[in-house]
């Protein structure tokens, strides 16, 4: 599961699928409508927010609004708890460093056109539910530090 803290304009067709599905599964899961995934670690920053459920639904209607921006059409009536103004949640910029290095080297492979645009960025956009804090990459991340593909 990868909740991306990035902006979902930088994400390909792919990445916003899958981040949407994903998402979805994690609107479940802290909805207490799964077995699986409880323990997923990023799933803390949601499970640690006062509203845990209209967070993930704002996170959702992120995507959806990415989506929408492109023609693609989620189903937003999937979303439990939409609508609702909740608080930001913090990321680090060394989070939104590593997610970034990580989305690199995952467009380099699927679709390297969108390469170029992200390595550009000083400092990439989050997405809007998130609020960037300066710091190290998150305690709950797991995913291994990427070489960055830069060379292009």
């Amino acid at each position: 599961m990868r909740l991306w803290s990035l902006h979902p304009r930088y994400l390909d067709r792919a990445g916003l699928v899958a981040g949407w599905r994903e998402a979805l599964l994690a609107q479940a899961v802290l909805a207490g409508r799964t077995h699986g995934y409880t323990r997923h670690p990023q799933l803390e920053r949601f499970r640690g927010h006062d509203q845990p459920q209209p967070a993930i639904g704002r996170f959702l209607e992120g995507l959806a609004d990415e989506a929408d921006n492109r023609g693609y059409r989620f189903d937003r009536t999937r979303i439990l708890e939409p609508g609702h103004p909740v608080a930001p949640i913090a990321v680090t910029d060394g989070q939104l460093d590593l997610e970034r290095d990580h989305l690199l080297a995952k467009l380099d492979v699927r679709n390297p056109s969108l390469v170029a645009p992200l390595v550009e960025l000083t400092v990439p956009e989050p997405h809007p539910l998130f609020a960037v804090v300066p710091g190290p990459v998150a305690d709950w991340e797991r995913a291994a530090p990427t070489p960055p593909a830069r060379s292009r």
